[in-house]
Parts: structure tokens; C-alpha cells; sequence
């Protein structure tokens, strides 16, 4: 009924490949991220550790102003080297290192550079925006929200 027409010969036991012909998974290359002694020197790394105390203090405030979960992905030479979630959202409000838990509202990526300039006030989130120096996705009008949390903290 059926026929061979490929004209492959039958593969017999013992023909596979040799044992050191495979490749081993776990000798893959882990992605590229900073030391965490390196991350703990970074400027923005220190400036999520602070506003993350200022969130735990008034953050039950925040949730009923803001009422959003942002993601923010600081970048460096084009890689994400810093990854916070900031959780305006849920309960008493929450800040941690990582991708959000629940379906973040907007997500950032900024440039490590752009993101200090930000949170420092030297320049205007609406502006560097337009100029492309960062791209938000998801509600971007909630980046407004964002910018009353930064200058909260800048004042306190």
C-alpha cells in the first residue's frame, strides 16, 4: 500500500549521532546583565531604592490618585539593564525590582541617561518624549500620573 519514494536509506540502530556530536543546553550563554555590584553603583539603581521607600510610605495615597501599574526598562547601549515595576494599582501600592506580576498600564524604556535627566527635572517628560528619547507603549496619557509620583518623591 505504501511505497518508499524519498530514497533514503532505513535508519538502523546505532546510526545516530555520536554522543559527542550533541551540544549541551546548559553551556548556552546566560543574557548579558550587569554585576549586581555593578547595578547597586548604578545612579538609577539608587534613585528606584529611594522612591520605592517614598511608595511604601504614602502609597495608599498614590493607589487612589493613580490607579495604574507602570513597568519601566532602563536601557544601556540598547539593552535593558534594569527592569522596575511600580504598582499604583493594588492594595497599599508597591514598588520591585522586575516585569510586573499583573498587566502593567504602560511600560517605559528610557535610556539610563534620559531616565536620570527625568527624575532629576533637568527636562521635560512630554518633550523628550516628542523628541524620541524614550518610547512608552500601552496608556501613554498615564505617563502624566508617572510624572506627579517622580516630583512627590523629588519634594520629600
Amino acid at each position: 500500500m505504501w511505497k518508499r519514494i524519498d530514497r533514503q536509506p532505513k535508519i538502523k540502530a546505532g546510526d545516530g549521532p555520536q554522543e559527542s556530536q550533541f551540544k549541551e543546553l546548559s553551556s548556552a550563554r546566560a543574557p548579558a546583565m550587569p554585576h549586581p555590584r555593578e547595578l547597586s553603583e548604578s545612579q538609577s539603581f539608587l534613585v528606584f531604592e529611594d522612591i520605592s521607600h517614598h511608595i511604601k510610605e504614602v502609597g495608599a495615597q498614590l493607589v487612589k490618585k493613580v490607579n495604574a501599574i507602570f513597568q519601566l526598562d532602563i536601557t544601556k547601549d540598547g539593552k535593558i539593564i534594569l527592569q522596575w515595576t511600580i504598582d499604583l494599582k493594588n492594595g497599599r501600592g508597591d514598588m520591585y525590582p522586575g516585569s510586573a506580576r499583573l498587566p502593567a498600564d504602560t511600560v517605559f524604556t528610557i535610556p539610563e541617561p534620559v531616565f536620570m535627566e527625568l527624575v532629576l527635572g533637568k527636562i521635560n517628560p512630554q518633550k523628550a518624549f516628542l523628541a524620541g528619547k524614550f518610547k512608552v507603549s500601552g496608556k501613554v496619557l498615564l505617563g502624566q500620573k508617572l510624572e506627579r509620583v517622580f516630583k512627590d518623591w523629588a519634594k520629600f
